[in-house]
């Protein structure tokens, strides 16, 4: 953490797969104070899709504008999804598209890529689909298009394109480089053998620590956004790692993060890599210190939005109080209602029970399988001690009492929207928020224990 210098107000840029937002939050509390949001488009136009890269530029230069005036901020930090990297040209262009990570490959593209990807016990990366290694997507790149790809002259780390936008100075960071690209050993802290296999060790940027000021903001840049004084930008961190760096400052391991998004991300804190099952999309993640993490996923954010927009809205409290019945009617769901990821890989989604009842206990049952797919998550990375749920599904109590009553354990819900953007701004010495103030959940549903068996018996029947 930064201690040199006292900041009041911290500007972050926090760019999600769904979507992006500027926030200020406030150094001595921790609490944000300012945000702009927008969505987070895909251009399906050109060779493949991509993210808008220029229209989220705008959207940041648009929102750093209006708060250099109100409420202002002293310093800017980043943080974005995963599985994102940036090819330059020398004039700092890009040189190709930044690639939607969802995209999938032709088959002989994947099997080429099979043939040079190191192995899981180099980097604990498992194989996923898409682009979600980033090493596919810079192997498909290559070989796809190769007069473009000639013309790159530096590859960046997401987070870290847009500090580059900022500052111009490039640089790479441990979070985004060992989150599943099959590009970092963790246990040489360093390169894989894919950098030399794909032949672009010359062209990645510098490895910089997620705590540095890379340097102030551009001067013209300064002038057109309104700042009245050298702003710093620093180095910027992966957005589940975003997550996890408040809960490494403030609590003792064991204990376990369940960060939630668009993906529903577990960090086993204090665990080990020995008994990682890479078909189970378990992997090792690296923290802002440079250690790795046991961790596992599943696309629990997008799998709610989908069965959300299927089954309609009701109260929590209805939710809630839905749960029970659930249960003893044995209306479950199982996995994957987003294929391509997960602990439970081949399975496709389906119901079992009377589907015809109300919304409340179908959301009832979304709620348990949410919770049963994190508490398989929590128990493949050996995670112990409490929990701590961050971000959207920290609001949703259903899932929160449903989670407890399976893992035995308190689940402490951290409320605010914010994990991401306040570890983010960590980066540059804010206050963390202490989970203190957030009583923890601890609750028993009768019958869980059988519903859980028949959910994971079904699966294999």
């Amino acid at each position: 953490m930064n201690s040199e210098t006292v900041y009041r107000h911290i500007a972050v840029i926090d760019i999600g797969k769904t979507n992006a937002k500027v926030v200020v939050l406030d150094a001595g509390t921790g609490a944000e104070i300012a945000a702009v949001r927008t969505a987070n488009s895909v251009l399906k136009s050109g060779p493949y899709p991509h993210y808008d890269i220029e229209s989220l530029w705008r959207f940041i230069i648009e929102a750093l504008k209006g708060f250099a005036a109100t409420p202002g901020f002293d310093a800017i930090s980043i943080t974005t999804h995963g599985a994102s990297a940036v090819m330059l040209s020398a004039d700092g262009s890009l040189a190709l598209p930044v690639l939607d990570y969802e995209h999938g490959y032709p088959q002989a593209v994947q099997d080429a890529y099979a043939q040079v990807r190191p192995a899981f016990a180099e980097t604990f990366s498992p194989r996923l689909s898409g682009g979600l290694n980033v090493g596919a997507q810079i192997h498909y790149l290559k070989i796809t298009f190769p007069a473009d790809f000639a013309r790159v002259a530096t590859i960046l780390t997401y987070p870290q394109y847009w500090t580059f936008r900022l500052t111009g100075v490039a640089a790479n960071e441990v979070t985004s480089l060992g989150c599943h690209t099959d590009l970092w050993n963790p246990t040489t802290q360093n390169y894989s053998s894919l950098v030399d296999a794909l032949g672009i060790r010359g062209l990645m940027a510098p490895v910089r620590s997620a705590f540095e000021a890379l340097g102030p903001v551009l001067p013209a840049l300064s002038e057109e956004i309104g700042l009245t004084k050298s702003v710093p930008a620093y180095c910027g961190i992966h957005d589940s790692n975003a997550s996890l760096l408040p809960h490494l400052v403030e609590n003792e391991a064991p204990f376990a993060v369940v960060s939630t998004g668009t993906w529903v991300i577990s960090f086993g804190v204090g665990g080990d890599l020995d008994h990682l099952d890479p078909a189970r999309d378990t992997l090792a993640n690296i923290d802002a210190y440079g250690r790795a993490v046991p961790s596992s996923r599943f696309m629990g954010g997008r799998e709610f939005e989908i069965l959300a927009a299927e089954i309609g809205i009701a109260s929590h409290e209805a939710i809630e109080a839905a749960l029970e019945p659930v249960i003893e009617k044995g209306l479950m769901l199982l996995p994957n209602v987003v294929d391509g990821s997960g602990p439970f890989p081949g399975q496709t989604r389906r119901w079992i029970g009377d589907i015809s009842v109300s919304k409340a206990e179908r959301l009832a049952a979304v709620s348990l399988y949410l919770a049963l797919m994190t508490e398989a998550c929590l128990d493949l990375i050996g995670a112990k001690g409490p929990v701590f749920v961050e971000g959207p599904f920290a609001l949703n109590r259903p899932y929160l009492t449903a989670l407890s009553a399976l893992t035995s354990t308190d689940v402490i819900a951290l409320a605010s929207s914010t994990g991401t953007s306040q570890g983010a701004a960590l980066l540059a010495g804010i206050r963390p928020i202490s989970a203190a103030d957030s009583p923890p959940v601890r609750a028993e549903l009768p019958g869980l224990a059988r519903y859980r068996q028949s959910w994971r018996e079904a699966m294999i029947s």
